[in-house]
């Protein structure tokens, strides 16, 4: 892309923590800042993500099918150290290029879940490169994109809401295809959604949660509601985990799921968000 059309996206995706609209609508975005082969200068550069675990994500250098690799490809192979911008997070991470049996397989999954990058390998006689990016955030995501707890706090739930939506879109393009089972890429997307949130809500049930019943006893009724709400939620993302981790899994019962996960989910975040976020950004 164009340098000022990069330049555009990367400052809508960090006004709106990673929404943008226009070309890149609806669509899983990063911003990756590689360090220049040549020149040593940091390079930002908006790219389309695939989630694939806990602690990576993964990256195509497709170029739109250009006959050479992106400029970003080359940057991260000299220095495989990059910094990851997903909107609610900024961390450090190591890029691996991927190779053989591995790449070939998550190409497919890929193409799979969008014709598009089978559409670029056409155009194209160099083989597209797959890259993991590795998270080296220890202890947690890594830094929230905000400037106080409570901010913190609907910034993460926000991020959740936008990945539940995406997951929604997916899985209805899913069920109109008529293929009686689940894409590789979206149990993936599924599965990885599921680890995040639970590890969201074990992070308030072990820190958040504790600090505020020290400071405010009168939150106990509170605090209390929230923790039941997460074990009903817990309940829902392993019925959820149960149906997306079957290869043969049925599109409409995945979709049911998810959409009782959302409700649920979305009445449960905006409780703690009116409950906890003017107490948060009080100083609490």
């Amino acid at each position: 892309m164009p340098n000022d059309f990069n330049q555009q996206v990367i400052e809508e995706f960090r006004a709106n923590k990673g929404r943008v609209g226009g070309y890149f609508e609806g669509a899983r975005l990063l911003l990756l800042t590689t360090t220049g082969a040549r020149t040593g200068r940091p390079h930002t550069t908006p790219v389309g993500y695939l989630p694939d675990s806990d602690d990576r994500v993964l990256i195509i250098a497709s170029a739109a099918g250009a006959p050479r690799h992106p400029a970003w490809f080359h940057n991260l192979v000299a220095n495989p150290r990059v910094t990851v911008e997903s909107g609610a997070f900024t961390y450090e991470a190591r890029a691996v290029v991927l190779e053989g049996e591995e790449r070939d397989r998550i190409f497919a999954r890929a193409v799979e879940a969008d014709p598009g990058w089978a559409a670029y390998q056409e155009k194209t006689e160099r083989v597209i490169p797959v890259i993991a990016l590795h998270s080296l955030a220890e202890g947690g995501p890594g830094h929230i994109n905000a400037s106080s707890m409570g901010e913190a706090l609907k910034v993460v739930h926000d991020a959740f809401r936008r990945e539940l939506e995406l997951i929604r879109t997916e899985m209805n393009d899913s069920a109109g295809t008529g293929r009686g089972t689940l894409g590789a890429q979206l149990r993936v997307n599924c599965l990885t959604f599921c680890a995040g949130l639970h590890n969201h809500h074990t992070g308030e049930g072990l820190a958040m949660f504790p600090f505020l019943e020290d400071r405010h006893p009168e939150l106990a009724p509170t605090l209390a509601r929230l923790r039941d709400e997460h074990d009903r939620i817990a309940e829902l993302v392993e019925d959820l985990r149960r149906v997306v981790g079957d290869e043969n899994a049925d599109p409409d019962t995945a979709r049911r799921e998810v959409d009782r996960l959302t409700t649920e989910l979305e009445a449960h975040l905006t409780y703690e968000e009116e409950q906890l976020i003017p107490i948060l950004d009080a100083g609490a």
